[in-house]
């Protein structure tokens, strides 16, 4: 048992459990196995990262761009590690999770924006790359680097790309507090350290290296615990069923209630995709390549690698929504907990070194960017000076650590899915616009990109205060302000130049003819949307009915023991359900705290003999039972007769789906009295204690605290439902 004295917060408490519980000798060697897995998984990364030293040079351009002489697989494979990220692994899944199969839109649309991404952007940004001698996505936005559109574009690049980082940094922490138990803020640190450690190593070179290594486990990994988790909820048929149990709705191809209708919420997507092309941490393993034909083979082994990921990626998600049912469960935690929940600990070891693999490959590219867009456009000055390029990389990886650790604090800050769709469409929005024009040999000047890039940002930041970001993604706002912001440019400043730059703007007859041609058909989507779409209100499952439902209540003993505690002194016990065996397979819906204690109050001197001089004052023992954001406090007293007890309860399960319980459907019971899992996981019990000392003249009384008795046991429940 773990003890912390004078803990300053029950929270605090529980973010920094050690793994150094006691344990049985089985829940011991099975933690030793998932560590050692683990550690086997991270060396082995690393010493790839590390081989890299081998063929490096010490020159920026190599620590940028890897001499532009890098194979079109091991790119592609770095790309497929870099674009996916801990975004796929918690936040891809977590979507998936809420969404159910109308997370179809997102993938196919997101994949046919990149592969245009590919075809055409990739192209002209790498054959510009090539020829001006660039290694920086701002870079291309002008026609000369360190120009004031280039500082700009630069400055937005290492704002957005920060958040990225701090995304990922945030997944890797969230993959091993689930899985090891480790506070989050601890992994954060581990990935900030691992981080500055590849970037030095070897730069672009090391990253690409083992981000092609962590592809392939990513890859072995996800198909493993795909194979097992279709297993568990019984084939594609059980999973259909399954998930038409939880809720109707998550088995329609069509989201319900839109409030922008289905095309622009759609579109968004494939906006999405096409945002990798804005992407500088993608962009930067294209300008790696030497030639054309790298980059076509390149993308060749990118959509090799990616497409069946992101299929199963696609199975897992909804897999998980199935194993965890509970209203209060965490989306994000849906693949971390389910290989938790079904495969081996040397497996589990596995796939936790492939998420936080995935977060830090995404993360030392994203630093990379950023070093890359400040050495070459923010300071050009420096862009050659090799020990300060990395005091810059050092100092944006702690800036990004440091908005992962504040982002724990803020509600909604540590949400993966969240901040990397901020920070995907803020650069999608940001550079894909200018890019297009520029690839169409449209030559803005500064202010035109200027105003294109802040119109952009405006238009995300804006959407996302708004709330309308959970209606349709920011890629509409913010590519629909640059888009409109260069017409309206062109309209003033040019108005002889078409804004589609070497190609002619159509007259108003085809204008007339393209609009009817989006509309009308559109148009009928939206029609057959509104008349037909599924309703939220339709999103139960099943039809709503009367039941009858028994409970059977139960409990597991987490631990025990007596403590002494002193006056005015708080002592924390921490707990983990590690200790109990099978605890995974235990529904959990609450936690109890029984402390007992008697007075131990002495009196001493002459006055003693006067009645009631030798009296005692009770104590007050104040106790706070935890569980993640969970927490009761109860306070008892104590007295000079036989001992004194109390008790303090937390409960997480809805106690009006038990007994007779009418108009609602099977599932919506089942959600309410079944934890998913969220019963598992660290505990902590801090007690404390005030004495009162009674006394009279010539009656001295001493007490300088109590000691306290234990008992702290989970809640469990085992329910039946039968139609009434």
């Amino acid at each position: 048992m773990d003890f912390v004295i004078d803990s300053p917060s029950p929270v605090l408490a529980i973010v920094s459990i050690p793994l150094l519980i006691v344990k049985s000798p089985m829940h011991l060697v099975v933690d030793l196995v998932l560590v050692g897995s683990f550690l086997l998984f991270m060396t082995a990364f690393a010493g790839v990262g590390l081989a890299s030293m081998l063929v490096k040079e010490d020159t920026t351009d190599d620590y940028l761009v890897a001499g532009r002489g890098m194979h079109p697989a091991l790119a592609a494979l770095s790309a497929v590690s870099t674009w996916n990220s801990g975004y796929m692994f918690i936040g891809f899944i977590g979507f998936t999770f809420t969404m159910g199969y109308s997370i179809v839109w997102i993938a196919i649309g997101s994949m046919i924006g990149q592969i245009l991404a590919w075809l055409w952007l990739y192209k002209f940004i790498q054959q510009s790359a090539n020829d001006r001698g660039l290694r920086s996505l701002s870079s291309l936005v002008s026609d000369a680097t360190g120009s004031p559109e280039a500082k700009l574009a630069a400055m937005l690049s290492i704002l957005f790309l920060s958040v990225y980082a701090a995304a990922q940094l945030t997944s890797g922490g969230k993959a091993l507090y689930v899985m090891l138990g480790w506070s989050e803020v601890v992994g954060i640190l581990i990935g900030f350290i691992l981080v500055v450690a590849y970037c030095y190593a070897g730069g672009i070179r090391a990253s690409i290296w083992t981000d092609a290594a962590q592809s392939s486990v990513m890859i072995v990994g996800s198909s493993l615990l795909c194979w097992v988790a279709m297993g568990e909820v019984g084939g594609f048929g059980g999973l259909h069923s399954g998930l038409e149990e939880q809720n109707a709705n998550l088995t329609s191809i069509v989201p319900a209630d839109l409030g922008f209708g289905l095309t622009l919420w759609a579109f968004a997507f494939f906006l999405g995709g096409l945002s990798v092309a804005g992407q500088p941490q993608v962009v930067s393993r294209v300008m790696t390549l030497g030639t054309d034909k790298d980059r076509k083979s390149a993308m060749l082994w990118f959509f090799a690698w990616q497409t069946p990921f992101l299929l199963i990626m696609v199975i897992i998600g909804l897999a998980s929504r199935v194993v965890f049912s509970g209203a209060d469960f965490d989306p994000e935690l849906g693949l971390p907990m389910l290989a938790m929940e079904t495969l081996g600990p040397f497996w589990v070891g596995l796939i936790l070194a492939s998420i936080f693999a995935a977060t830090m490959s995404t993360a030392d590219s994203q630093v990379l960017a950023c070093t890359a867009a400040f050495t070459d456009d923010v300071m050009p000055e420096i862009s050659q000076d090799h020990k300060k390029t990395k005091t810059v990389t050092l100092a944006v990886a702690s800036f990004a650590t440091a908005i992962s650790i504040f982002g724990l604090y803020v509600p909604g800050g540590d949400s993966v899915f969240s901040l990397v769709v901020l920070a995907v469409y803020g650069l999608g929005s940001i550079f894909v616009p200018i890019l297009i024009i520029r690839w169409a040999e449209y030559e803005p000047d500064t202010t035109h990109t200027m105003a294109m890039m802040i119109a952009a940002l405006t238009g995300v930041i804006a959407w996302r205060l708004l709330g309308l970001n959970n209606e349709v993604f920011e890629s509409i706002p913010g590519m629909g302000a640059a888009f409109i912001t260069h017409l309206v440019m062109n309209r003033i400043r040019s108005p002889e130049i078409s804004p589609l730059g070497r190609y002619d703007w159509p007259d108003d007859r085809k204008t007339r003819a393209i609009a009817a041609a989006l509309i009308i058909p559109f148009g009928a989507v939206e029609a057959t949307y509104a008349i037909s779409g599924p309703d939220v209100a339709d999103s139960v499952s099943g039809p709503s009915g009367d039941w009858i439902v028994e409970a059977n209540f139960g409990s597991e003993q987490l631990a025990d023991g007596f403590e002494y505690v002193n006056d005015g002194e708080t002592i924390s016990i921490n707990m983990h359900t590690d200790s109990i065996e099978d605890a995974k397979d235990i529904n959990i819906v609450g936690v109890r705290a029984t402390l007992t204690y008697s007075e131990d109050e002495t009196s001493n001197g002459i006055g003693c003999n006067v009645p009631g001089a030798s009296n005692s004052d009770p104590d007050t023992i104040t106790s706070t039972m935890v569980h993640n954001e969970k927490n009761m406090t109860e306070s008892g007293q104590n007295s000079d007769g036989p001992p004194s007890s109390h008790s303090v309860e937390v409960e997480w399960y809805d106690s009006s789906m038990i007994g007779n319980v009418s108009n609602v459907s099977r599932s919506q019971i089942t959600m309410g009295l079944d934890s998913g899992g969220i019963g598992l996981g660290a505990y902590a019990l801090d007690i404390s204690v005030t004495t009162g000392t009674g006394g009279a003249i010539g009656c001295t009384h001493t007490d300088d605290g109590e000691d306290v008795e234990y008992l702290v046991e989970l809640i469990t429940l085992e329910y039946s439902i039968e139609p009434a």
